[in-house]
């Protein structure tokens, strides 16, 4: 298989990809939020910027965006591990995560009720 097999059979998986397929950006979301709530981009980015802030600050007491989740820390225990290049065994230390909770109000409505 030479190069030009390569660049044809990736352009092919490309146009195979079904539209709609990937996430939606920043900006897309912006435009979305402006259009159905009546007010300016710049309004919903500086919105989208505040929730951000205040989410980092209250995260360590537990920070919940209502319909979509909670944003927590967690305590992770010292374990042992191995290294997958050498095979020794090593120790790794106990570290705090975050951690991002979804609430069953977003499950619900992603992957219907059961």
């Amino acid at each position: 298989m030479g190069k030009g097999d390569h660049a044809m059979k990736k352009a092919a998986a490309k146009k195979a990809a079904p539209a709609g397929k990937k996430p939606m950006t920043k900006s897309q979301l912006v435009s979305l939020l402006a259009e159905k709530v009546g007010i300016t981009k710049k309004q919903v980015t500086d919105l989208l910027g505040e929730l951000a802030e205040v989410g980092y600050k209250e995260a360590k007491k537990g920070f919940t965006v209502p319909g979509f989740g909670k944003l927590v820390l967690v305590k992770r225990k010292a374990r042992k591990g191995r290294n997958p290049a050498t095979g020794e065994i090593i120790n790794i230390p106990a570290k705090m995560v975050v951690k991002f909770r979804i609430a069953k109000a977003c499950k619900d409505a992603i992957l219907g009720e059961k």
